[in-house]
């Protein structure tokens, strides 16, 4: 074994990211990640910091002949993360990666379905209601209501599509894994290249969100002036559009990247973490009733999209509440 496996092989059994490790030794992730994917060796400083971290000998780390470390008795690991390890090949990470790109445009589309699933229904509906089409109110908004409801049943089905087709792959959010020579490599290669394009998809993403509301406020303002009830319509609906859009550039980007942590057992994905993550499914789940419920009660669809934003806000909190209360274990 190489010391790049062993340097990653210790790290993940101590549940550590790649960022906390290089805290520890004073020096840059990417410096870290090029060790582990055997671009670079680290000097004969740092190998006895490691070996000093991972409470392993120095020969153990030099010496590729070496494949099972003596440790010393002071070696910290965190507890409860010691369970069984899935070993995963090459072949199992393309296809993973494969899937995980076609998941990620699947649930990616289906969230901006959901998000964009009122606009017809709010355009219709203000429409018939200011009299600019020959058709009353309550009819437009049952038959926008029937469309919503298509429209969320499709998403969810892509949801569910989506959920069956990853089964076989649940082990990556559940299990401590292990990966053979080369799969770390190329994982690590992939998501330098992407490194670019996932900042500028979360920040054109996170923008339209945020500019989504100028449209309404331009064009409220127009209507004070030309004194048209088609304009107000209008702005709601291109609101919901552009968040929408944007939510879809955040979700899909953030699927991509976290089908590269989930193979290195990073960001959201380290040991730690995925014990920490076991009940998001139940939060999600709480955020989407909530969201729905709110907006058939008040039919305020151009205002309950707030939901969203909000249950991401709280969702930092709730996680750090859960991984503090797995350490603590």
């Amino acid at each position: 074994m190489i010391l790049a496996d062993k340097i990653i092989e210790n790290r993940k059994r101590n549940g550590w990211s790649q960022e906390e490790l290089a805290d520890k030794l004073g020096v840059s992730r990417q410096s870290v990640s090029k060790w582990e994917s055997a671009q670079a060796v680290p000097d004969m400083k740092k190998i006895l910091q490691l070996s000093e971290i991972f409470g392993v000998s120095t020969d153990y780390l030099m010496k590729d002949e070496i494949e099972t470390a003596d440790r010393t008795e002071n070696v910290i690991v965190d507890d409860g993360l010691e369970e069984t390890v899935r070993r995963v090949s090459m072949e199992e990470a393309s296809a993973f990666l494969e899937h995980n790109e076609r998941s990620a445009r699947r649930i990616s589309t289906g969230v901006m379905m959901c998000i964009l699933s009122p606009v017809l229904m709010i355009i219709v509906g203000g429409l018939a209601e200011a009299n600019k089409i020959p058709m009353n109110t309550a009819v437009a908004e049952a038959g926008g209501t029937a469309i919503l409801l298509i429209i969320v049943a499709i998403a969810v089905g892509m949801f569910v599509r989506v959920m069956m087709n990853g089964k076989k792959y649940e082990y990556l959010e559940s299990l401590n894994i292990d990966t053979e020579y080369g799969v770390s490599g190329m994982v690590k290669e992939r998501k330098d290249s992407y490194a670019e394009t996932h900042s500028r998809m979360l920040i054109i993403g996170i923008m339209m969100c945020i500019i989504a509301a100028v449209p309404l406020l331009i064009i409220e303002m127009t209507h004070y002036t030309n004194n048209t009830d088609v304009l107000p319509i209008i702005s709601v609906a291109l609101m919901i559009t552009i968040v929408a859009i944007g939510v879809k550039l955040i979700v899909l980007t953030s699927c991509r990247q976290g089908g590269f942590d989930k193979l290195l057992e990073e960001g959201d994905y380290t040991r730690l973490n995925k014990k920490a993550g076991k009940y998001d499914g139940i939060y999600w789940g709480i955020a989407l009733a909530v969201y729905l419920g709110w907006s058939f009660v008040n039919m305020r669809w151009d205002i309950t999209w707030i939901v969203w934003p909000i249950a991401g806000v709280l969702y930092v909190a709730y996680h750090e509440i859960m991984r503090a209360i797995v350490r603590n274990k």
